[in-house]
């Protein structure tokens, strides 16, 4: 069994009296694809606002490689492993494309404020460094054609692989994307689902997605864990999932006899 990144012990949290998310468990283990489902209002992309600690717990535990994030700040999460893309799109549209990805990387850049500002030898070396590191993440999408092009100018579906290729810029070993596909037509949606197996095996990192379309979610994910009000009503393999009972009458409501 390989390790476990992500392990969740009933996490909960409550808003004004009502409990979003309840009891929620959930492990995902190394080089694993993991999806999270439900109707929409179920808890999902809370649960990744309590992961990333957007949100603090009311009750339970999160442990990411084995270490409690209890004390962590977002930031410090960010450090320790953990990357995000969001169901709205938050780039730097003013930004290249390759200036998108080098932000990423500033956690892991040496030089001083005084060498940058007075743009020293090491500055220089360093943000070749990571420029070069950056058109080696975005080919993974094809996308280094693109490195100079403003952000903001991105037709959406190339938005949403650069906020990825940003995400993976920090070394993450576990990603979580928030609705990876919304708003890509069918060719782009299978092209993505493609590419996150193709980041998956590259990378060896735990993957966590959040996503409506249900060919990319049954196409690509390993185990899924379905929400509903903000509890996890089943956990099994794609095609376990598409039979169960449970989940068919979340997703259309039960069955009326007349």
């Amino acid at each position: 069994m390989s390790n476990v990144v992500l392990k969740c012990e009933n996490l909960g949290i409550v808003f004004g009296g009502l409990a979003a998310v309840n009891d929620f468990d959930i492990e995902v283990h190394e080089r694993e694809i993991a999806g999270l489902i439900g109707p929409n209002g179920a808890g999902k992309t809370t649960v990744f606002n309590l992961l990333t600690k957007v949100y603090e717990p009311t009750s339970g535990e999160i442990f990411l490689n084995g270490e409690s994030t209890a004390k962590k700040t977002t930031v410090q999460l960010s450090k320790a492993g953990i990357a995000r893309t969001f169901q709205n799109i938050r780039l730097f549209s003013k930004l290249t494309v390759a200036e998108n990805v080098m932000t990423a990387m500033n956690q892991s850049m040496k030089y001083s404020l005084l060498e940058a500002v007075l743009r020293l030898p090491r500055y220089w070396k360093e943000e070749k460094e990571a420029r070069e590191k950056a058109l080696e993440l975005l080919s993974i999408f094809d996308m280094q054609g693109m490195a100079d092009v403003r952000a903001g100018s991105l037709p959406y579906g190339a938005q949403r692989r650069l906020e990825i290729v940003r995400a993976l810029a920090t070394e993450p070993s576990l990603l979580l994307l928030d609705e990876p596909a919304a708003g890509m037509n069918p060719a782009e949606t299978a092209e993505l689902m493609e590419n996150i197996g193709r980041i998956r095996d590259r990378f060896g990192i735990a993957i966590l997605l959040i996503e409506h379309d249900m060919s990319l979610v049954m196409g690509i994910c390993d185990n899924i864990t379905v929400l509903n009000f903000g509890q996890v009503i089943a956990r099994g393999t794609p095609a376990e999932i598409q039979s169960n009972p449970v989940v068919i009458e979340a997703y259309l409501g039960k069955h009326k006899e007349g």
